[in-house]
């Protein structure tokens, strides 16, 4: 599955424009620990977190993380999605909580 299909599956909204769209997603990963995913997160993945600052993206690209989902409409400061968009890496956001789109994300990744 697409970054793409991703976003128009789950219905997330896309703070980066096409960034990364079409990136191939394997699996995925939940963590607001940045040390735990950089330990942990497979390639190819989308991560779930609540954290919003520049080092995520850092972490991303050091994991070759596809895109970041972050729940609960919480804002991403401007700065950061500018660097997304430089770095490469697909912001998405959803307004369910981590545990419910973690949820989706998973049901929809073993259908297809």
């Amino acid at each position: 599955m697409t970054v793409r299909e991703l976003v128009a599956a789950l219905n997330l909204e896309v703070l980066t424009g096409d960034v990364n769209l079409g990136e191939r997603i394997e699996a995925g990963y939940v963590s607001d620990l940045l040390s735990d995913v950089i330990a942990n997160a497979p390639e190819n993945s989308i991560w779930v977190t609540v954290q919003r600052h520049i080092n995520i993206l850092g972490v991303a690209k050091l994991r070759n993380i596809a895109a970041i989902i972050i729940p609960r409409k919480l804002k991403v400061e401007s700065d950061v999605v500018e660097k997304a968009k430089a770095e490469e890496v697909a912001l998405l956001r959803t307004g369910h909580s981590a545990f419910e789109i973690t949820g989706r994300l998973h049901a929809l990744m073993k259908e297809g």
